[in-house]
């Protein structure tokens, strides 16, 4: 139940880290980059079993 919801949070945080508005364009896909990497590693963690 704890994993799915983490899930859910970390691809609205993936989601909303797109540089779509004009002052974030210039980021680029830093944010993007980063929560991606962090929900991999959920998911890789969760299919271990150690969530």
């Amino acid at each position: 139940m704890l994993s799915t919801i983490l899930i859910v949070v970390l691809i609205l945080l993936l989601l909303g880290a797109l540089p779509s508005w004009p002052y974030s364009r210039n980021w680029g896909y830093y944010p993007t980059s980063g929560l991606g990497l962090i929900l991999f590693i959920v998911i890789i963690l969760i299919l271990m079993g150690r969530i």
